[in-house]
């Protein structure tokens, strides 16, 4: 059943971002130049990377709300360290932006995995907390980019076979995503533990260790986009993607990914960001209103969950009627 439904969501969704695209051309047809679409396509880069990491918690039937105060964390935390140490090496950067994030995480996976807290109750706590532990370390100050290393800021910009690192990095985690979901024992267990946690734990799957993985690699994707959103657009501040959770929830659910756990995809995940990042884009091209984005956004979010909730009543009627003819 997911082999065959998960196709059919992904192609349907890939027709309605090319529909979309040829509305907006009929309107301004230089949105649809390779140019602008690779821009476009950078600008979602960071909403692809985190809409990976919460496809994976999702699939564990847990959420994670405090993706972006990671994120916003993080990359003070590594503009912080940039101006203290301007000559410490990028990669260095991006791995202490990647431990710090995928040790938020883990506290995310503790709480949920020993304590059994709600992981909504959880990440809303953390999500205050990162944001608040922000405000401390900077005292409520801007890290503004004259106050940056060249290589700091310049390193998510830098081109390489036409496209920048920052797209690059998310072309990179799709592809590890796609191989880890399909070919590891631990995206086996994954899907495992969110389409029946109980029938897991009786094939040897620890269902709590694989929520608490699932923070985990949530964690290290919000800290690796931490840094690479601060240095290009080199400013870090309190307030620092305020509000961006939602749509990393949003990318998912619309990417057809199953709040109930166990339904999903990647290739769902980056179709739902990149619509996202299309209808960002278009709207102020279009000369439609900003506000309309959520209009869009929310309307988008009903479909895709009713699209859902319909797959899942034909599911059931599937397994109900064998259940007849074996009886």
């Amino acid at each position: 059943m997911l082999s065959r439904t998960i196709p059919v969501r992904e192609t349907i969704l890939a027709g309605a971002i090319a529909v979309l695209l040829a509305l907006i051309a009929s309107r301004f047809s230089g949105f649809v130049a390779p140019a602008n679409l690779a821009n476009v396509f950078n600008d979602t880069a960071p909403l692809i990377i985190l809409a990976l990491g919460q496809m994976v918690v999702i699939l564990t039937r847990c959420i994670d709300l405090s993706v972006a105060a990671n994120l916003a964390l993080t990359g003070m935390a590594v503009a912080m360290i940039n101006v203290a140490m301007p000559g410490l090496p990028i990669p260095i950067i991006i791995a202490i932006a990647i431990m710090l994030g995928a040790a938020m995480g883990a506290i995310n996976g503790i709480l949920v995995w020993k304590l059994s807290i709600p992981p909504i109750v959880v990440t809303l706590g953390t999500m205050t907390i990162f944001r608040g532990t922000i405000f401390l370390i900077s005292d409520g100050k801007w890290v503004n980019s004259h106050e940056m290393s060249p290589a700091f800021t310049g390193f998510p910009r830098a081109e390489l076979l036409g496209l920048p690192v920052l797209s690059w990095a998310a072309i990179v985690t799709v592809i590890i995503f796609s191989v880890m979901m399909a070919r590891t024992p631990l995206g086996r267990s994954i899907f495992a533990v969110g389409g029946n946690p109980h029938a897991a734990v009786y094939t040897g799957i620890n269902v709590g260790k694989t929520q608490f993985l699932a923070f985990v690699i949530s964690g290290a994707l919000a800290g690796l986009t931490g840094y690479l959103w601060v240095a290009r657009y080199a400013v870090a501040y309190v307030d620092i993607a305020g509000g961006f959770e939602l749509e990393v929830v949003a990318a998912c659910v619309i990417g057809g990914i199953s709040i109930a756990g166990g339904i999903g995809s990647v290739g769902g995940a980056v179709l739902g960001a990149i619509f996202l990042g299309v209808v960002k884009n278009a709207l102020p091209v279009v000369n439609i209103s900003p506000f309309w984005q959520l209009a869009i956004s929310g309307s988008a979010i009903l479909i895709a969950v009713a699209f859902n909730a319909n797959a899942g009543r034909k599911k059931g009627r599937i397994i109900l009627k064998s259940a007849e003819v074996t009886s």
